[in-house]
């Protein structure tokens, strides 16, 4: 007798462990992508240290590779052949170039 009523109650387990199983599988499906936020302020006249840091979301005394990481990365989202901006991918490199120690010594862009 007692049988029957292990077997019912194994089955409910087994039902409810089911159900909350495919519940969380739905919760899972329709949440949204885990983003990475980015730096969303603008842009100073002259770039900083501080702000190329943010702008590739590395911390100020990063390694070379951790820096060629990050803009690679960005890069690829935001290029320019592949319907990114133009301006963007211009404040990336020069991002870049400022966490490398390649700044400009002038204000024109050609030099």
């Amino acid at each position: 007798m007692v049988t029957p009523i292990i077997a019912g109650v194994g089955v409910a387990v087994a039902a409810l462990s089911a159900r909350g199983a495919m519940q969380a599988y739905q919760a899972w499906k329709l949440a949204p992508p885990a983003i990475r936020a980015f730096y969303n302020g603008g842009f100073e006249a002259a770039m900083s240290r501080r702000e190329a840091a943010l702008i590739l979301g590395i911390r100020e005394n990063a390694a070379q590779d951790k820096i060629q990481a990050a803009h690679r990365k960005i890069m690829i989202a935001n290029h320019p052949d592949t319907g990114g901006s133009p301006f963007i991918a211009s404040k990336l490199n020069e991002a870049k170039d400022m966490m490398q120690g390649k700044t400009k010594t002038s204000g024109s862009p050609f030099g």
